[in-house]
């Protein structure tokens, strides 16, 4: 038996008892540890880099935490936004970076879907994951990427073989609960011409969203493959309790013809630091990504997001709204890269900040690396108050003020709820920001 680690965690000891506690094929094992080298080389960011110097993280302390084997903890599980009323055609839930339920349905698995516990379809269908796992996110990206390449566990994978059009959405939950770690990897793979549809979630166990003092650490990663002609409608919603640190790199292929919508939830963890990428690596594809932020108390979210075209006619559409109140700061730094082949290219990136507050704050910092000659790219930003003309109209109907303010910002992120086909996510994303909409100071 595997003795529970100490708080002191990420020692090689401490690394070599976590591979020693799995029952995984070699290959995996190996990347494992070339992934544990490059984390065990690569020094922590520091603050005058570009991409770390408006995120601090000197108290981060990763020492406090340990790999994933320790005991689960009994727990009661929060309850999920995105799926009321939704018919899933699966869904995989992990507490802690273990998973705990797991359910598929069957006409689903006799067209070659398959989906659930990235740890168990390795076992079983480790040929076909094997081509395509930890390729598309680099583990030498940085510490964070190398520790969960090294790490990761609990994670889910969903494949969609050629041609097959899932019109039933699958949906991975994931729970941080007692300060515990989730280094879950996210894993979707769909081949040419194939459709489907994924709603991933995370929260922490006993979040009443009131700023209590669960804690714990993420650092995950999610890798996308959308094959030729294929489909994919991929949401992300981050609800962790806001004493969790949050460490993710996300990353998309796209290729020919296919396309790609991407809805970002950011409304919990103490820090997040996010980098976010979409590579159009096949002449013709399209990805639209809707990112909506709502920050409070002392929370900082930092999203970095990167526009990648690699090949001709591609299209790119970025779109970024963050609302802010108390003391809290969103940084969001995006680039539109184009390729000297990729003509006829047509990237757009916006970034809209609200703030609620005198003391609140928001860097916005977009940008073009155009290689290429013939091409329409567009960026901007903006970041405003509340309108007071817009408040005491609202008031004068009737409306309190908090009530005036709550309308104001739902508003404001019309636009993002508006691109959201799913109506359950549109919902859902729009009352939790709501209720955390305080009045306007």
């Amino acid at each position: 038996m595997v003795e529970t680690l100490a708080p002191t965690g990420f020692s090689q000891d401490a690394f070599d008892a976590f591979l020693d506690s799995r029952d995984e094929p070699q290959w995996v094992s190996d990347q494992r540890r070339w992934a544990w080298d490059t984390f065990c080389q690569i020094e922590w960011p520091q603050r005058s880099e570009e991409e770390w110097m408006r995120t601090d993280i000197r108290l981060f302390k990763l020492d406090r935490f340990g790999v994933p084997i320790d005991p689960l903890p009994e727990v009661e599980l929060p309850a999920p936004l995105l799926t009321e009323g939704v018919t899933l055609g699966g869904y995989s839930t992990a507490v802690n970076s273990r998973t705990v339920q797991s359910h598929f349905e069957p006409k689903w698995l006799e067209q070659g879907v398959l989906f659930g516990s990235l740890e168990r379809l390795i076992a079983t269908h480790g040929d076909l994951i094997r081509p395509h796992l930890s390729t598309v996110i680099d583990p030498q990206f940085d510490k964070f990427s190398a520790l969960n390449g090294a790490c990761w566990s609990g994670g889910s994978v969903l494949y969609v073989p050629r041609g097959v059009v899932v019109d039933e959405p699958f949906h991975a939950f994931s729970v941080i609960a007692d300060g515990g770690v989730d280094f879950g990897r996210t894993l979707v793979i769909l081949e040419d011409g194939a459709q489907a549809t994924l709603l991933n979630e995370m929260a922490s166990a006993g979040n009443d969203g009131l700023g209590s003092t669960i804690g714990g650490l993420h650092c995950g990663a999610i890798e996308l493959i959308v094959g030729k002609n294929a489909r994919l409608v991929y949401v992300d919603l981050q609800n962790w309790d806001t004493s969790v640190w949050h460490f993710a790199h996300q990353k998309a292929l796209v290729e020919s013809d296919a396309s790609l919508q991407w809805t970002i939830g950011a409304l919990g963890s103490r820090l997040a630091k996010v980098n976010q990428h979409v590579g159009l690596t096949g002449a013709g594809a399209e990805c639209q990504v809707n990112g909506a932020m709502f920050t409070e108390g002392r929370q900082h979210l930092s999203y970095h997001t990167l526009q990648h075209h690699v090949a001709p006619s591609c299209r790119s559409d970025f779109l970024y709204k963050a609302a802010l109140q108390d003391r809290s700061r969103t940084v969001w730094r995006g680039m539109i890269k184009v390729d000297t082949v990729a003509q006829k290219t047509d990237g757009y990136q916006r970034n809209d900040n609200l703030l609620l507050s005198s003391k609140c704050r928001a860097d916005a910092i977009p940008g073009l690396e155009i290689e290429a000659d013939d091409v329409r790219c567009t960026h901007g930003s903006t970041t405003s108050r509340v309108d007071d003309e817009q408040l005491f109209y609202a008031q004068t109907r009737g409306f309190s003020r908090k009530e005036a303010v709550r309308m104001i910002v739902t508003g404001f992120f019309q636009q993002i709820f508006d691109r959201i086909a799913i109506e359950s996510v549109r919902e859902s994303l729009g009352h939790a920001i709501a209720r955390r909409v305080r009045e306007y100071d």
